[in-house]
């Protein structure tokens, strides 16, 4: 007798509930992408080439408490029906609300000149022309694709194909460097090389990066709106940042495979593909390059949509990607970033330290005001931060006092 397997009416397939799972991972990854910009590629290859494979364990603690916030945040976004920095106005007031919105539309735009120019940078060393032409079309296409129908679909897609590129073209490179498995464990053994402490600083900075991890609550809320049958936790956004630190760990293996036995300095990430040419020919130059124009293109638009969204949701606007007004904050970020480009030909001075100034005051201000809400068991219910995660944020948000007054240090001492 044989025996017929029905399926329950209105019950999801296997294959339903695998492209469910698949699509709730998309907030995590465009987070990951927007995070891992050219900055990023280029603090992990000089950590990797002045001191070899001996700073990795940095990398393992800025994942760990990226992590942590951005899956506390993802949790504001699928217990609450409006926006963050709606919950964050109910509990604050309105100035509250606009510092938060304002200040990290000035930071985004601020470091938006850096994006362009990574782009416009590694398809100008590819081709042998102008990086100014590159910048151009680059941010073109990303004002342009802000006019599609259902832009948030459209940006997670993107953000995942370049999220891919970027991992073959890391992994291929790290396998042509051949580094050795022992000597990369012993780098997740924490020590402080003398003379590192302001690279550490750095990356610790860029890569816990509270900005990027609030916006995981508007993300899963565009997910939620445009999927709400896909469920969700907070902890699809895992995936993502695990990929964030193992791109971060694998330029970092690569620069301190080649270079530093070498003892060839770097100063940028373009310098990183150049210094591979000779020891592994253009394949490894080239698959490197394509890597870094992952990484400028997803944060060109990640930081663009990310400063939009807060600054239409902190003018009244609304914090969606359908909202026309913060599609057209997204396209001014992206044209002061590709003007500043050109104009200057690199990221001003000024502008570091203006978007310096607003991080020192602004990111710990969002950093407390997230862990109040995720705290506040009348906003999360069953949702609120557990003994665990209060534990781990509480010392998040040391860790994140600490790196705002070492920068305020630097910056105005």
């Amino acid at each position: 007798m044989s025996v017929t397997q029905t399926q329950i009416p209105g019950s999801p397939t296997v294959r339903q509930q695998t492209k469910g799972w698949w699509q709730s991972l998309g907030p995590g990854l465009i987070t990951a992408a927007l995070v891992f910009g050219p900055s990023k590629v280029t603090i992990a290859s000089i950590m990797g080439a002045n001191y070899g494979f001996s700073l990795l364990w940095i990398v393992a603690v800025a994942i760990f408490f990226m992590i942590i916030f951005t899956m506390m945040a993802a949790r504001v976004g699928i217990a609450t029906q409006q926006s963050l920095l709606s919950t964050i106005s109910s509990k604050w007031g309105m100035p509250a609300r606009i510092g938060i919105g304002v200040g990290v539309f000035l930071v985004t735009a601020s470091f938006q000149a850096g994006n362009s120019i990574g782009a416009g940078i590694t398809l100008a060393e590819a081709t042998h022309t102008s990086k100014e032409i590159w910048i151009v079309v680059c941010n073109v296409l990303g004002i342009g694709i802000l006019f599609f129908r259902g832009f948030y679909k459209k940006l997670e897609k993107i953000m995942i194909t370049l999220i891919i590129m970027m991992l073959v073209a890391f992994i291929v490179t790290m396998t042509l460097a051949k580094p050795a498995v022992s000597a990369v464990a012993t780098g997740f053994v924490p020590q402080v090389p003398a003379g590192s402490q302001q690279l550490i600083i750095a990356f610790m900075a860029s890569c816990f990066s509270i900005v990027g991890a609030i916006y995981q609550s508007y993300l899963v809320q565009e997910r939620k709106r445009v999927r709400p049958e896909v469920m969700q936790t907070g902890r699809e956004t895992l995936p993502g940042m695990l990929i964030l630190g193992f791109m971060s760990a694998t330029v970092m293996i690569c620069a301190a495979t080649v270079l530093h036995p070498a003892n060839i300095k770097i100063t940028t990430a373009t310098d990183m593909a150049k210094a591979l040419e000779p020891v592994f020919g253009n394949a490894a130059a080239g698959m490197f390059l394509v890597g870094l124009f992952g990484a400028s293109f997803s944060s060109l638009l990640g930081n663009a949509a990310l400063g939009g969204t807060l600054l239409g949701d902190a003018l009244g606007f609304g914090g969606q990607l359908n909202s026309k007004m913060v599609r057209l904050f997204i396209a001014v970020i992206m044209l002061i970033g590709a003007s500043v480009a050109i104009i200057f030909g690199k990221l001003p001075l000024e502008l570091i330290v203006l978007a310096q100034a607003v991080t020192i005051f602004i990111v710990p201000f969002i950093g407390i005001a997230l862990f109040l809400v995720a705290n506040d068991v009348a906003i999360m219910g069953p949702l609120k931060n557990n003994l665990f995660v209060n534990i781990a944020g509480s010392i998040g948000l040391l860790v994140m006092l600490g790196l705002a007054i070492s920068n305020a240090i630097t910056l105005f001492f």
